[in-house]
């Protein structure tokens, strides 16, 4: 019998290749879409791929999550096809959602990936509803609900932590605190540093851990949903991160201060795991090279067979607006 991720070491390794292949993905993105093969809009997560990484490994293939508009890289993390990621991206037959989803609907239901939502914070009443089934069917499994910083401020937000908590419901809420909420800075719209107090007034944990640090945001989710498996209801974790792209699309990011993004680019989540993993002896510089040379050739072969598949047909362009359909 396969272990689950409470007892069984995480081969860490593979979380420096999936983190790899976040920014390689996420990176070929922004260049695709440069070139008019991505449509519509882009929402990038360079620099935040620990958070993605070390929560989702802590899942079991049949829990839940639901996920944002800067959701490229937690599809990924949850193990969806990268050709067929970017298929999506390109509006092709072959996509995630047949090419009607786009960027901000990375969806796979047959991961238990069961929405990404472009309105801030409406993933969250899912994923409850989501741990709600699997808690009145009489099951352990949990879900996972990331949202950005902004979120915190919505009604969803407080409505879901509430409800949540009073149901005991088996959830865990995941805040990446990217520190801007679009392009606004996060403490000019709201009074607090530390999100997680928020989860007080819910009576529910409120955790706060570095975002950039995959062990750490591992070992905190890995807490969480055993918490949540064991019935003793939802927590809310923090994870302080950056990202290093702007909001979206072309955004330059000029509202950051001078020599901020350096800051935290010096506290790299790729970097960070590299150097343990070489002091550890578990992956050495010239075999994480090799590594990256692997995950770019995945990558550029992904996205060149994305280019190739078809366009769904315009007759066809209807179909799965409606269930059945």
């Amino acid at each position: 019998m396969a272990q689950s991720p409470q007892s069984a070491a995480p081969d860490r390794r593979e979380w420096y290749r999936t983190m790899l292949l976040i920014r390689a993905f996420e990176d070929k993105v922004q260049q695709l879409f440069t070139q008019g093969l991505v449509l519509g809009t882009t929402h990038l997560c360079q620099g935040q791929e620990a958070v993605p990484v070390g929560a989702i490994s802590a899942l079991l293939p049949d829990d839940y999550l639901t996920i944002t508009y800067r959701g490229h890289g937690h599809a990924l993390a949850r193990g969806v096809d990268p050709e067929a990621s970017f298929a999506e991206l390109m509006g092709r037959e072959t996509g995630l959602c047949k090419g009607r989803g786009g960027s901000m609907h990375f969806t796979d239901f047959s991961r238990g990936l069961i929405g990404a939502f472009a309105i801030v914070g409406a993933g969250l009443p899912v994923a409850l509803g989501a741990a709600m089934s699997a808690k009145l069917r009489g099951t352990t499994q949990v879900a996972l609900t990331f949202f950005g910083d902004g979120a915190t401020n919505i009604g969803s937000f407080h409505e879901a932590l509430n409800m949540a908590s009073v149901w005991k419901a088996p959830v865990v809420f995941i805040c990446e605190n990217n520190l801007y909420g679009e392009y606004s800075p996060m403490r000019t719209t709201t009074p607090v540093d530390d999100l997680a107090v928020r989860a007080t007034a819910y009576a529910m944990p409120g955790i706060v851990v570095d975002g950039n640090d995959v062990d750490v945001v591992h070992a905190e989710v890995q807490a969480a949903v055993a918490r949540a498996r064991a019935g003793e209801g939802p927590t809310f974790i923090e994870c302080k991160t950056y990202r290093y792209s702007g909001h979206s699309r072309t955004d330059p990011g000029k509202y950051r201060k001078p020599g901020e993004l350096d800051v935290w680019k010096a506290k790299d989540p790729i970097i960070q795991l590299g150097r343990k993993l070489a002091a550890e002896g578990l992956l050495s510089e010239a075999a994480q090279a090799e590594a990256r040379q692997e995950i770019e050739t995945l990558i550029d072969d992904a996205a060149a067979g994305a280019a190739k598949a078809p366009f769904p047909a315009l007759e066809e362009m209807g179909r799965y607006v409606y269930a059945g359909s």
